[in-house]
């Protein structure tokens, strides 16, 4: 069987805990990135970028995001709160994929957004391909406002996915796909 096929055929998703070093070093990750942007991108618009959390970033971006979750849950204990700032501080590398699509008189929103989503799963095969484990998150930081200002994005700007990357502790054994029967329609 070819590579890539055995690739798509085996790829399994890791969770972010289950991630350890290293991870991708920058030449690496320059590599995984420009693979990623490898997509169809109708205008040649990139209506996309990367953001890239590292180092020190994971522990400072934590912060803000058990702030913003005890803001919203004065309940919180600490442990919940600890929950909160380590989401990006599994994997030794997350990568921020943000969705810039905007109206454009020929190209549709829907396409770049689409683009956007080619960025994400390509960045999964490439970083795969390249030795990692993955996972492709969002979590509710992705859709509030005061985490995506603090990450510089643009009011018109969302998160398409954080793509966490490392080494996996474990292979997880593989979960029920669709059945095509039930997922194909043949005209």
């Amino acid at each position: 069987m070819n590579a890539t096929l055995d690739l798509l055929r085996t790829r399994r998703s890791v969770p972010p805990i289950r991630l350890d070093g290293p991870g991708p070093d920058p030449a690496e990750l320059d590599a995984i990135l420009t693979l990623a942007a490898r997509v169809p991108d109708h205008g040649k618009l990139a209506p996309w970028r990367f953001l890239v959390i590292a180092g020190e970033a994971r522990a400072r971006i934590g912060d803000i995001l058990a702030d913003a979750y005890a803001a919203d849950h004065p309940e919180a204990d600490a442990g919940r709160l600890d929950l909160e700032r380590a989401r990006l501080a599994h994997a030794p590398v997350v990568v921020g994929v943000v969705s810039r699509a905007q109206p454009h008189i020929k190209i549709p929103e829907w396409e770049q957004v689409l683009s956007a989503g080619a960025v994400c799963m390509n960045l999964v095969v490439a970083a795969n391909a390249s030795g990692f484990a993955t996972a492709w998150l969002t979590e509710w930081f992705a859709y509030d406002r005061r985490v995506l200002d603090a990450l510089g994005l643009d009011p018109r700007e969302k998160i398409a996915g954080f793509i966490h990357l490392g080494h996996p502790q474990e292979i997880p054994s593989d979960r029920p796909r669709p059945d095509l029967a039930e997922i194909v329609t043949r005209l």
